[in-house]
């Protein structure tokens, strides 16, 4: 999976969720929220809140978002430290709750975070409900984030945190609502008896085995993938120490409900904790013989470890993820993990989990593995990796995709290429995006969208049906469209990839996988899924004002996901460009979507793609990218657009 860590017992969005409506047939409009929470200090209280330490929680008149009034935070000395509510008695098990709390910075500036402590059996854990998002004394920022409670638990606080400094920061106009939950159609086809050549999965995280979300799962699915519960900054967060917090719960769930388990992931260069690259010294690792031998036997201890405490429960294990970088001239990406072990890793991943679960198949799993390059070096490596006598069992494709890209053909190549290899194929994480390029935005989903989703997935599933000895299964990520990655990826909005839109109705999606006939009597037959956009791109430089928008959508040790919107603010307009700008703390970008980039020690160049070049006079577009950090994030204090200094926002 390409995306920001989601834990597992929470739902975690970027944006406020929005109703979707069904091409099929005229839905009921989405009920109103019920507000459960306001905190807007206008009366001159802290309202409840306090701090987490000793820091100093005091209503304040300096600034306010609304009103007059604000909460101020004061005298902190940790990062973690900051003005925290109590909502044990407000938030119930099973609901999702929008949460937004409006965030400005005293002085300075920093990456805010809102989050929940939660504790059961005295036991402590901690949910991001928005990921670090960056604030400043400028202006009010606004976090917004959905969340539902999946456990019980006799301890819950909401709370703003900060990622780098300790300044003070005020609060203003917090809010918590909740949209009453419709029950799920249970007078349509169950997806799982509709499908009979494969078993159909989803990507599920806490908040999808409790209340109607279960009941959606259980109804329609086959087998389920824990997103991001079995991933290793969630089982060995600190070395040795492991803990399965997270992904025992989905466990019972599924064992509970008969659900075949996919087992996500033993090995990825993203989601790994920064310990796992150090030396004996403490010093970042290089191409040692000693760095080598510990970072392997670090590896093994893992999987031994983590695989061993699932045993057969789990009969699909991705061992490992996103090995294949097709701009390389070898075609192998340069993580961490190959710079300072070469290919010994993926062969002590695979030959480690068939000697701990020798009853399980083993996959190698990776994205854009349609597109021929990407294709071809992965087919390369596991021809020669079982040539050598490695037990690879299986090809997983991720299948993230839109409704324009790729084509049914395309597909099929990707399928077809791997069949003389004798090894199974899954299709692993599979959303339908409703956007073409990150420059588009939409405040609900536009119905020749959704009607375009629909035939994707119906000519999608019904290619992988064609292949019932090839194709072994097919996960969804996600279940409905409340809870999907692409809400926050590759840049913050409102997406609806699923078949299940965000009250759990069925969408023209699903009629698209049950019964294609039903997608609707009033679609046109000329809408194909199959349809490319070919876009103009323009070498000629422009000029003009600027305006750059630099956000970090989300964090995690030893890595972030950034943001960037450039806007043109002149009156003529850009057919090409190129943003520029300095980290102040150490940041490498590895990976960016959107544009091109280059980095040169501290210094980075963005230039467009092909199909983001031209900016018009008052338009804007946008990138995003995964860097790496140690220590601080801090957001670039200055950008030039072509040579030009923008404002920043």
């Amino acid at each position: 999976m390409r995306a920001l860590p989601r834990l597992a017992l929470a739902v975690l969005t970027a944006a406020a969720t929005v109703a979707v409506v069904s091409a099929t047939a005229d839905a009921a409009a989405e009920p109103t929220p019920i507000t459960v929470l306001t905190s807007d200090f206008e009366d001159g209280t802290t309202q409840g809140w306090s701090g987490r330490s000793a820091e100093t929680i005091a209503h304040s008149t300096a600034v306010a978002h609304g009103g007059t009034g604000s909460l101020l935070t004061s005298g902190r000395t940790a990062t973690w430290q900051g003005p925290s509510l109590d909502v044990l008695g407000t938030f119930e098990k099973g609901t999702a709750y929008t949460v937004s709390a409006w965030v400005r910075m005293s002085s300075g500036s920093d990456n805010a975070r809102l989050s929940v402590e939660r504790r059961t059996g005295g036991v402590a854990s901690y949910d991001q409900v928005v990921g670090n998002t960056a604030v400043t004394s400028g202006s009010w920022v606004n976090l917004t984030g959905r969340y539902t409670v999946a456990t019980d638990v006799e301890f819950l606080r909401v709370y703003v945190e900060t990622a780098s400094t300790t300044g003070d920061l005020y609060i203003d106009d917090v809010t918590a609502s909740y949209v009453p939950a419709l029950p799920i159609q249970t007078d349509i086809p169950a997806v799982k008896d509709v499908i009979t050549e494969f078993p159909v999965g989803a990507a599920i995280t806490g908040a999808e085995t409790v209340t109607q979300h279960g009941q959606l799962l259980t109804r329609h699915f086959d087998s389920v993938t824990p997103g991001n519960a079995l991933k290793w900054d969630a089982t060995e967060p600190t070395e040795n120490t492991f803990t399965y917090a997270q992904a025992d719960p989905l466990m019972a769930f599924a064992k509970t409900n008969g659900l075949a388990v996919r087992g996500h992931t033993l090995v990825w260069h993203n989601q790994t904790p920064s310990w796992v690259f150090l030396g004996a010294d403490g010093q970042a690792m290089t191409a040692t013989a000693d760095d080598k031998a510990l970072l392997l036997a670090r590896l093994e201890n893992h999987i031994r470890n983590v695989a061993a405490h699932y045993g057969t429960d789990i009969g699909v294990w991705d061992v490992v993820n996103e090995v294949i970088d097709e701009s390389q001239s070898d075609g192998l990406r340069r993580s961490n993990w190959y710079n300072v072990a070469g290919l010994d890793y993926i062969r002590t991943a695979f030959r480690v989990a068939r000697e701990v679960a020798p009853h399980a198949k083993l996959y190698i799993n990776d994205y854009n593995t349609n597109v021929p390059a990407k294709r071809d070096f992965l087919f390369g490596l596991v021809q020669q990796l079982k040539a050598e006598g490695v037990p690879i069992d299986g090809v997983g494709h991720q299948v993230h995709i839109n409704i324009n890209w790729p084509t049914v053909a395309e597909t099929k190549a990707m399928i077809d290429k791997f069949v003389p290899l004798g090894i199974d194929q899954q299709v692993t994480e599979m959303d339908v995006s409703i956007y073409t390029s990150s420059s588009e935005s939409f405040p609900t989903p536009p119905a020749d969208r959704l009607l375009k989703q629909a035939y994707v997935y119906r000519d999608m599933f019904a290619l992988f049906r064609q292949y019932p000895g090839e194709i072994t299964s097919v996960t969804l990520w996600g279940l409905a469209d409340d809870n999907t990655w692409l809400d926050t990826y590759p840049v913050a909005r409102k997406d609806a990839p699923l078949l299940f839109d965000t009250t759990l109705q069925a969408k023209s999606a699903y009629w698209g996988v049950a019964d294609p006939s039903k997608i609707g009597a009033s679609a046109s037959a000329s809408v194909s899924p199959s349809v490319s956009v070919s876009p103009s791109s323009s070498t000629n430089p422009g000029t003009g004002s600027c305006a750059v928008t630099y956000r970090v959508t989300g964090s995690w040790p030893g890595g972030f996901q950034g943001d960037v919107k450039v806007a043109n603010t002149g009156t003529t307009a850009l057919t090409s460009w190129k943003l520029a700008w300095q980290f102040t703390g150490g940041q490498q970008i590895t990976q960016l979507w959107g544009g091109t980039h280059t980095q040169s020690g501290a210094a980075v160049t963005v230039g467009n793609a092909s199909w983001n070049a031209s900016i018009a006079a008052g338009g804007s577009t946008s990138f995003g990218f995964l860097g790496s950090w140690t220590g601080t994030n801090p957001v670039p204090a200055a950008f030039t657009l072509n040579g030009t200094a923008c404002s920043v926002l």
